[in-house]
């Protein structure tokens, strides 16, 4: 026995003909052959979705359907099946921009398409200076263009353009995919709907020729690794004058042998000697305008303690303002002491308590920097 229409789209049989609509949208993508090649199971399931939904979908002969069965609106009991798009059932109205997501085009009798020029890609690299000032960045890449003999239209100058003699004109032409009858762009015209007379010699009738091109493109002040800037237009040519694709430029930011960066702030170390340390001074540090800033260092620092310098790290991208720097305190102790340095450090070991050679043990901080005399 056959399955019964409202089980097979999955309504009630109170549902509204929206309801039966949307579920028989569902059902046919997901079972339509084009998606499933060579599976004779969703093949038949597809021919029954569809006689669901022609009897379903039309108010008498769901009438009919609910008074007496299948047999009330298919007599020869399945015999009289179309094929999608058949009588009962139009495609174009069932699916409308479905058509456009899935198989890139309007539906049947959906006019013209007139096709976008690609997007194209390119990636590059600034330092870490560039994306703090911003820069003029130079690019050379081939992309196709309009030619410029016959201006884009693919016609030898002083002709015109024809009729197309695929598509009659419409730009679209019909395409049978196993039951799935739709519409595609017409690949001899490229949905224009007119074709060169007499085709232009350096393009060879296609509108557009490929050569190398230089652009400038800005790099703003802050942007960050990673980012992508996309320039409107300056990607690739449309056929015969449609809207050129755009360009993504995807940028890297250097590493920087000075400075780390963290959002919108930056990061150094500063070294600083023991006795500034110890007494109290100040580092004089770099930033990444090219100027320097004189960093306090309060007396007892110790190594890796951070101080917040304001609005000398990097240009907020989308606000004002600037980040911070971020200066790391580095302690430098000597490598090697003059004969007065290491006299002098001996009498200041001895003024520390338990550090005095004999006392305490193995001594304290200064004991294991420099040993003993």
């Amino acid at each position: 026995m056959a399955e019964e229409y409202y089980g097979l789209l999955g309504v009630a049989r109170n549902a509204t003909p929206a309801e039966i609509k949307s579920a028989y949208r569902k059902l046919a993508m997901k079972y339509h052959p084009d998606r499933n090649p060579g599976n004779k199971e969703a093949e038949e399931r597809f021919r029954a979705i569809n006689a669901a939904y022609e009897a379903l979908s039309d108010e008498k002969k769901r009438r009919l359907y609910d008074q007496y069965g299948e047999a009330g609106v298919n007599p020869g009991a399945g015999g009289g099946f179309e094929g999608f798009g058949g009588a009962g059932v139009d495609v174009n109205e069932v699916f409308g921009d479905l058509f456009e997501n899935f198989f890139g085009g309007g539906g049947p009798g959906g006019g013209r398409g007139r096709a976008r020029g690609a997007d194209l890609k390119y990636e590059t690299e600034v330092t870490l200076h560039d994306a703090f000032t911003g820069t003029q960045l130079p690019l050379s890449f081939p992309r196709v263009e309009a030619c410029g003999t016959c201006r884009g239209s693919g016609a030898k100058p002083g002709t015109h353009l024809k009729r197309c003699a695929q598509c009659r004109g419409q730009g679209r032409v019909q395409v049978s995919q196993g039951f799935f009858a739709m519409s595609q762009t017409c690949p001899r015209c490229a949905g224009e709907g007119q074709t060169p007379e007499d085709p232009c010699k350096d393009c060879r009738g296609q509108g557009r020729v490929r050569r190398m091109t230089e652009l400038k493109i800005k790099i703003p002040p802050g942007i960050y690794d990673g980012a992508t800037l996309r320039i409107s237009g300056e990607g690739e040519a449309a056929p015969r004058g449609a809207s050129a694709g755009d360009l993504y430029v995807h940028v890297k930011v250097k590493p920087d042998p000075r400075f780390e960066r963290r959002e919108d702030d930056l990061t150094i170390t500063a070294g600083v000697d023991l006795a500034s340390a110890a007494l109290g001074g100040s580092a004089e540090v770099p930033t990444i305008d090219g100027g320097t800033v004189t960093v306090k260092v309060p007396a007892g620092v110790q190594g890796g303690a951070t101080f917040r310098v304001r609005e000398k790290g990097m240009p907020k991208l989308h606000g004002r303002g600037r980040g911070d720097l971020l200066v790391t305190v580095r302690v430098d102790v000597p490598r090697e002491l003059t004969a007065r340095q290491r006299e002098l450090l001996t009498e200041l070991r001895k003024t520390f308590h338990g550090d005095e050679p004999g006392e305490g043990g193995e001594g304290g901080v200064f004991s294991r920097l420099f040993g003993k005399d």
